[in-house]
């Protein structure tokens, strides 16, 4: 069927810079340098006043958004219950599971964000995702305010981390419907006055010719996976004869997790700098150049760390599950949304004068725990473990079966070797001290170089693979 042209739509079309009052933004939210003149250093009084009026103003939009509106009521709490943050703990937490249930009470993008497609006035909007293991990926709509709040919560932590003006950033995160290398470019390109160069992970572009353009075009930095960057640094040594060190790259951004930092500093001579961060939210935290733990986005963020079996709220210096709750967001709030990852709040302070509290780095996932006979094993401590070993290049990958008539649970740990002569010390040793370090036994299986990636997908992805319970395959 033929359709006459639209000459003349009668359509309301939303512009995006009409959408906002940037100036007015970036007086609520400083990007760099101001950031640091101001927000970085306010005084811990100020901080919580601040606090305490978004919070206020986060709990009004959440009784607007059906789910909280149903999650709190459940909880027994009336609009007015909460009258400030010494209320907070009164709000019931929620999790992914509760998030995938508002989109199965009301398909397919769920009554949690409170905007979408459909939404009036119509308002410019983007569209990420996240998830998707099984089924369709968990969408989330982005509105203009969230998103540029988002980019200069990144543009902070990369300015603080030590990029500059005119530098090139090759960002090496994934290209696609998830948010990775989409916010990233927006931080640097519209609040650092960085360039950034996408090149995605290897499937968009291969990795020998990022190395060629970090070596032509004089890249300064680099932001990816440690994984993925681990990676690019040995195709520049072993296929093309490029020593990384030589590079010249002065800064790598990575959530390293349990990885060790120091792997990554030799192979390319350049400071490693951890932060944190979700698809939902963005850029909560980052360490500064003492790299003495992940200053928190306090005027964007309240963070908190619980016991996840009790959900009681446990003190400085003790791991937990981190609950956070946005100060900033339109669409989508989070209000004590548990992202299941295991951190703690460093006490005191830095020596880089901020005010601003800090967060220890990831060690692992609730989520992600492995019940073996008794124990409980996360992938980032094998991880740590396999790269204490030099002999290894740190590529990992655990099957977990059951094994025999009586269904015993099983832990295989391929691990990638320099050299196949040391396969059988490297076995016999990682074994023992992965006993030590997880109080269960487990198998290690030495590969060559690249055999794993079938199975992490290090080479072609910036959301690396580590582990396959077999055991849930029936």
């Amino acid at each position: 069927m033929q359709r006459e042209p639209l000459t003349d739509p009668d359509w309301d079309i939303p512009r995006y810079h009409k959408a906002l009052d940037f100036d007015q933004l970036e007086r609520d939210y400083p990007p760099p340098p101001d950031y640091f003149r101001t927000v970085f250093r306010m005084s811990r009084d100020e901080l919580r006043a601040l606090q305490e009026r978004r919070f206020l103003a986060t709990v009004a939009r959440g009784w607007q958004i059906p789910f909280f509106q149903r999650h709190w009521a459940k909880a027994g709490l009336k609009p007015g219950d909460i009258r400030g943050l010494d209320d907070l703990t009164h709000i019931p937490p929620y999790d992914v599971h509760d998030v995938r249930a508002s989109i199965e009470h009301k398909p397919p993008f769920g009554d949690f964000m409170g905007i979408g497609p459909d939404e009036l006035p119509r308002m410019p909007m983007v569209v990420q995702t996240s998830g998707g293991t099984t089924g369709l990926p968990r969408p989330m709509f982005y509105a203009p305010q969230d998103r540029e709040i988002m980019a200069i919560l990144g543009a902070r932590r990369w300015v603080m981390q030590g990029i500059k003006p005119g530098d090139l950033v090759l960002v090496n995160y994934s290209l696609g419907l998830g948010n990775g290398g989409h916010a990233h470019r927006e931080q640097l390109w519209q609040y650092t006055g960085a360039i950034p160069v996408m090149t995605g992970s290897g499937t968009s572009t291969p990795t020998r010719r990022q190395v060629e353009l970090i070596k032509a075009w004089g890249i300064k930095a680099i932001l990816g996976s440690a994984a993925y960057i681990r990676h690019t640094a040995a195709v520049a040594r072993d296929e093309l004869g490029i020593d990384p060190r030589s590079l010249g790259i002065k800064m790598i951004g990575v959530g390293l997790g349990m990885e060790d930092r120091t792997i990554l500093e030799e192979l390319w001579d350049a400071p490693v700098f951890d932060g944190y961060g979700t698809h939902e939210s963005g850029a909560m935290a980052a360490e500064c150049q003492h790299r003495d733990g992940m200053h928190i986005n306090e005027d964007c963020f309240i963070m908190e760390v619980a016991d996840p079996e009790t959900g009681s709220l446990v003190p400085d210096g003790v791991k937990g599950t981190t609950y956070i709750t946005t100060l900033y967001k339109h669409g989508a709030p989070q209000i004590r949304f548990n992202v299941n990852d295991i951190s703690a709040i460093q006490p005191g302070t830095c020596a880089c004068g901020s005010t601003m509290r800090r967060l220890e780095r990831i060690y692992g996932r609730n989520d992600n725990m492995i019940k073996l006979r008794g124990a409980n094993v996360f992938p980032e401590a094998v991880g740590a473990v396999v790269a204490e070993d030099r002999r290894t290049n740190g590529e990992f990958f655990i099957f977990v079966d059951y094994v025999g008539p009586e269904k015993n649970s099983e832990m295989d740990i391929w691990v990638e070797v320099r050299d196949h002569a040391t396969a059988e010390s490297v076995r016999v040793d990682l074994e023992r001290r992965l006993r030590e370090v997880l109080s269960v036994r487990v198998g290690v299986r030495p590969v060559a170089i690249g055999e794993l990636d079938v199975h992490t997908g290090t080479a072609r992805n910036s959301k690396i693979r580590r582990l396959l319970d077999r055991r849930k395959q029936g």
